[in-house]
């Protein structure tokens, strides 16, 4: 079952946090499982973001999440952010091309 992993974060860089991403995937290439990733911005409150990792199963972004590089990652993502991010888990239940 699909999985999407939602991350809910502040920053007044979001250059820096964008670059940061690119670095990352770069870096990744060979090993991550994540398959999509979209950055969205909260029109309604000014430096709020949110992050949706696209993952084939929970499983597989666990195996991320457990991966030490990711965590490396995120702690580097974590400096540029203001305050501690929001998780939500989300397992895909139905997609629909509208």
């Amino acid at each position: 079952m699909p999985f999407i992993q939602l991350i809910e974060f502040e920053t007044d860089d979001i250059d820096a946090f964008t670059e940061e991403v690119r670095r990352w995937e770069a870096e990744s290439a060979d090993w991550r499982t994540a398959t999509r990733a979209t950055l969205c911005a909260d029109r309604d409150k000014p430096g709020a973001y949110v992050q949706i990792v696209e993952f084939p199963s929970f499983e597989e972004a666990m195996a991320n999440s457990n991966d030490p590089r990711t965590a490396e990652f995120a702690a580097r993502l974590g400096a540029i952010a203001t305050g501690a991010p929001a998780f939500r888990n989300l397992d895909v239940i139905r997609t629909d091309d509208l």
